[in-house]
C-alpha cells in the first residue's frame, strides 16, 4: 500500500519548502514558490495524495487532488 501523505508547500525564511503532512523535516527546500510547487506535484501524483499550497501569511491559496478525490468533478454533459 502506496503512503498517501498529503504534499504541503509553506513559507520558510529560506524562501519555499515542500513538507509531507506530519514529517518533522522538510523534504526540499527552493528558492521559488514555483520551484516548490512544481517538486511537490510530482511528489503528490507519484504518492497519489493532495497537494496543499500555503501564501505567506499561512493562508490555503489552492489544492490540488491526485488521488482518490473525495470530491471529484462532476460531467456536466448529459
Amino acid at each position: 500500500m502506496k503512503n498517501k501523505k498529503n504534499q504541503h508547500v509553506i513559507p520558510v525564511k529560506e524562501g519555499w519548502a515542500v513538507k509531507g503532512e506530519k514529517n518533522s523535516r522538510r523534504t526540499k527546500i527552493t528558492r521559488t514558490k514555483y520551484e516548490a510547487v512544481e517538486r511537490a506535484r510530482k511528489i503528490a501524483r507519484n504518492k497519489k495524495s493532495e497537494l496543499v499550497i500555503h501564501n505567506r501569511d499561512g493562508t490555503i491559496s489552492d489544492k490540488d487532488s491526485y488521488g482518490n478525490d473525495p470530491f471529484p468533478e462532476r460531467d456536466k454533459v448529459k
